[in-house]
This record gives structure tokens, sequence and C-alpha cells, in this order.
């Protein structure tokens, strides 16, 4: 590959967002892998699909199976609390995590 699209720098920016800890070794493992993921789309890119048609499933005519909507009794609110380190009210207490 002649021209790296995602470096190292890259790689820190987006752990740091993701709030992960990369080793040394795992930035440049990951700036390469990204930068290889890329180039086979830069190939695909160049394949011929004017006369494709397009695909919604590869398997062939499937249809979902889907069951009744039926109406059942929720779980009691006691019994989903029971084991709720913080409670407020009839809800799961949560730490703030926005200022």
């Amino acid at each position: 590959m002649s021209q790296e699209k995602i470096d190292k720098k890259t790689v820190e920016k987006v752990a740091l967002l993701s709030r992960l800890t990369l080793k040394t070794e795992d930035i440049d493992k990951f700036s390469w892998q990204l930068n290889s993921i890329l180039g086979y789309i830069d190939k695909l890119k160049e394949v011929d699909t004017e006369n494709v048609l397009p695909t919604t499933h590869t398997v062939g005519d499937i249809k979902n199976v889907f069951r009744e909507d039926v109406v059942k009794k929720s779980l009691d609110i006691a019994d989903v609390l029971k084991n709720a380190p913080q409670k407020i009210g009839n809800f799961f207490g949560v730490p703030k995590v926005i200022e």
C-alpha cells in the first residue's frame, strides 16, 4: 500500500474517544489492519457492477416467522429492583455521567 489513510495518531485519537487503552504494538497493528481493510475496499470500488442486480438476501426467498403479539403479565417491580445497587423510587439509580 503506497499511502496510509489511517496513521497511528488517528488510531490513538479513536482509542481515546472510545475510552480504550492500547499498547504501542496494538496501535501499530490496528493502523496496519485498518489500512489493509481500506485498501481492500478501494479494490472493490474498481469492480464493474453495472449489470449486477442488487441483492437483498443471498439465500433466496425467505420469509420471517413472526409470533403472535400477546400481552403478558410483567415482572413485579419489587422483584426487578431486589438486587439493584441503588434505587430511586420504582427505578434503577445510576451514576450521573453528563454534567
